[in-house]
């Protein structure tokens, strides 16, 4: 049986991390391991983290989303890999229905789920109603609801360890944010890999908890800096795969 490692970075966001730990505890049942990378707390983080069965890196600063993922990753023992917002909550059944789409077919990369808040076709059509009401009716297992796609949004970001043997870690060009994800899945397809869409598992997703501490206007200039970083990388516009 596959292995995964839950990679969580985290900044001041120990309101959101408590519940998306809890969540964990909950509905993964899978053999797997939790790795909390702090990036820096003031809040209440740590402490919550030492109350639960966690891998603990704790950052004397922030350092940014992706090199938070990227000391994670390097301490991660499993055969899948999942990047996971803090202010998610994992869903019964949801894991086990991503993890069969990983490993329907040896050159499917990145799978995501659908969520309530992302950008792009991750995003749910139908009205929220509540976290248990959402699971019950959309994690019920059916391929027929796997779609392939051109980008995996990081909320929720799960792929094969050979998947990173062969392309590396998170570009931290992108720090502290952004576009991370979008370059990720570009070198994936490059590389040969498909992306899917797991429609039949839903994640809840609370929503950029931890840029909304920022103000807005800060997050508009990083979103054009980013974007433009990627297409300086690439010669193509990450818009494109939305």
């Amino acid at each position: 049986m596959q292995t995964i490692s839950i990679i969580i970075p985290n900044y001041n966001g120990a309101e959101w991390l408590a519940l998306c730990l809890e969540s964990i505890r909950q509905h993964v049942t899978m053999p797997h391991e939790v790795i909390v990378v702090d990036n820096g707390s003031t809040d209440s983080s740590l402490r919550l983290c030492l109350k639960h069965e966690v891998k603990l890196v704790s950052l004397p600063e922030n350092r940014g989303f992706p090199a938070a993922c990227n000391f994670g990753l390097r301490l991660s023992s499993g055969d899948a890999l999942m990047l996971l917002n803090n202010d998610t909550r994992l869903t019964a059944g949801a894991l086990d229905n991503l993890m069969r789409c990983l490993y329907s077919g040896g050159d499917v990369g990145i799978v995501g789920p659908m969520t309530n808040y992302a950008s792009g076709k991750q995003q749910l059509e139908e009205p929220f109603t509540s976290i248990a009401d959402m699971a019950s009716r959309m994690n019920r297992p059916d391929s027929g609801k796997w779609r392939q796609t051109e980008r995996i949004v990081g909320l929720c970001f799960l792929f094969k360890r050979e998947l990173m043997e062969r392309i590396g870690e998170l570009d931290e060009r992108f720090s502290p944010g952004h576009f991370e994800d979008d370059d990720y899945c570009y070198r994936a397809r490059q590389a040969g890999y498909r992306l899917l869409i797991a429609g039949d598992a839903f994640i809840y997703h609370e929503g950029s908890a931890s840029f909304r501490l920022e103000n807005e206007q800060k997050i508009k200039a990083l979103l054009a800096t980013n974007r433009q970083k990627f297409i300086d990388k690439w010669g193509v516009d990450p818009q494109s795969f939305i």
